[in-house]
Protein backbone atom coordinates (compact mmCIF):
# COMPACT_ATOMS: atom_id res chain seq x y z
CA UNK A 1 0.00 0.00 0.00
CA UNK A 2 1.24 3.60 -1.32
CA UNK A 3 0.35 6.45 -0.39
CA UNK A 4 0.74 9.73 -2.00
CA UNK A 5 0.75 12.90 -0.58
CA UNK A 6 -1.48 15.54 -2.04
CA UNK A 7 -0.57 18.81 0.21
CA UNK A 8 -1.36 19.95 3.72
CA UNK A 9 -0.37 16.45 5.31
CA UNK A 10 -3.41 15.01 2.87
CA UNK A 11 -2.94 11.35 1.60
CA UNK A 12 -4.32 9.15 -0.72
CA UNK A 13 -3.91 5.58 -1.66
CA UNK A 14 -1.46 5.67 -5.00
CA UNK A 15 -3.02 2.55 -6.09
CA UNK A 16 -7.01 3.36 -6.22
CA UNK A 17 -5.93 6.15 -8.32
CA UNK A 18 -7.11 6.52 -11.83
CA UNK A 19 -5.79 9.75 -13.18
CA UNK A 20 -4.54 13.17 -12.19
CA UNK A 21 -5.95 16.08 -14.21
CA UNK A 22 -5.49 20.24 -14.77
CA UNK A 23 -8.56 21.75 -13.28
CA UNK A 24 -8.74 24.36 -15.94
CA UNK A 25 -10.77 22.27 -18.76
CA UNK A 26 -14.38 22.51 -18.56
CA UNK A 27 -15.26 18.85 -18.87
CA UNK A 28 -13.14 18.58 -15.41
CA UNK A 29 -14.76 21.76 -14.09
CA UNK A 30 -18.52 19.76 -14.76
CA UNK A 31 -16.50 16.45 -13.45
CA UNK A 32 -16.32 18.82 -9.99
CA UNK A 33 -19.66 19.85 -10.16
CA UNK A 34 -21.05 16.53 -10.36
CA UNK A 35 -18.97 15.00 -7.57
CA UNK A 36 -19.95 18.23 -5.28
CA UNK A 37 -23.40 17.45 -6.36
CA UNK A 38 -23.26 13.48 -5.65
CA UNK A 39 -21.03 14.00 -2.15
CA UNK A 40 -17.84 12.23 -3.46
CA UNK A 41 -16.10 15.52 -3.76
CA UNK A 42 -13.12 15.10 -1.60
CA UNK A 43 -11.65 19.14 -1.14
CA UNK A 44 -7.85 18.88 -0.02
CA UNK A 45 -6.88 22.02 -0.88
CA UNK A 46 -7.54 23.19 2.21
CA UNK A 47 -8.99 26.69 0.72
CA UNK A 48 -6.12 27.01 -1.61
CA UNK A 49 -6.50 27.38 -5.28
CA UNK A 50 -7.07 23.98 -7.11
CA UNK A 51 -3.89 22.87 -9.26
CA UNK A 52 -4.79 19.28 -9.78
CA UNK A 53 -7.92 17.12 -9.64
CA UNK A 54 -7.40 13.71 -8.94
CA UNK A 55 -9.89 10.78 -10.02
CA UNK A 56 -10.12 7.52 -7.87
CA UNK A 57 -11.48 4.71 -8.74
CA UNK A 58 -13.81 4.65 -5.93
CA UNK A 59 -15.54 7.51 -8.03
CA UNK A 60 -14.04 9.91 -5.65
CA UNK A 61 -12.79 13.14 -6.93
CA UNK A 62 -9.52 14.62 -4.51
CA UNK A 63 -8.82 18.71 -5.14
CA UNK A 64 -5.47 19.19 -4.54
CA UNK A 65 -3.47 22.58 -4.26
CA UNK A 66 0.05 20.63 -5.39
CA UNK A 67 0.28 20.89 -9.30
CA UNK A 68 -0.12 17.73 -11.40
CA UNK A 69 3.83 17.66 -12.01
CA UNK A 70 4.82 17.97 -8.27
CA UNK A 71 2.04 15.07 -7.94
CA UNK A 72 3.62 12.93 -11.16
CA UNK A 73 6.87 13.52 -9.59
CA UNK A 74 5.98 11.75 -6.14
CA UNK A 75 4.33 8.96 -7.48
CA UNK A 76 7.39 8.26 -9.74
CA UNK A 77 9.59 8.66 -6.53
CA UNK A 78 7.57 6.38 -5.29
CA UNK A 79 7.22 4.05 -7.59
CA UNK A 80 10.99 4.20 -8.18
CA UNK A 81 11.65 3.48 -4.42
CA UNK A 82 9.03 0.21 -4.43
CA UNK A 83 11.03 -1.19 -7.57
CA UNK A 84 14.17 -0.53 -5.34
CA UNK A 85 12.68 -2.88 -2.57
CA UNK A 86 11.10 -5.78 -4.22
Amino acid sequence: MQLLNVGFGNLVMADRLVSVVSPDAAPIKRLVQDARDRATLIDASCGRKTKSVLIMDSDHVVLSAVSTETLAARLESENSGADENE
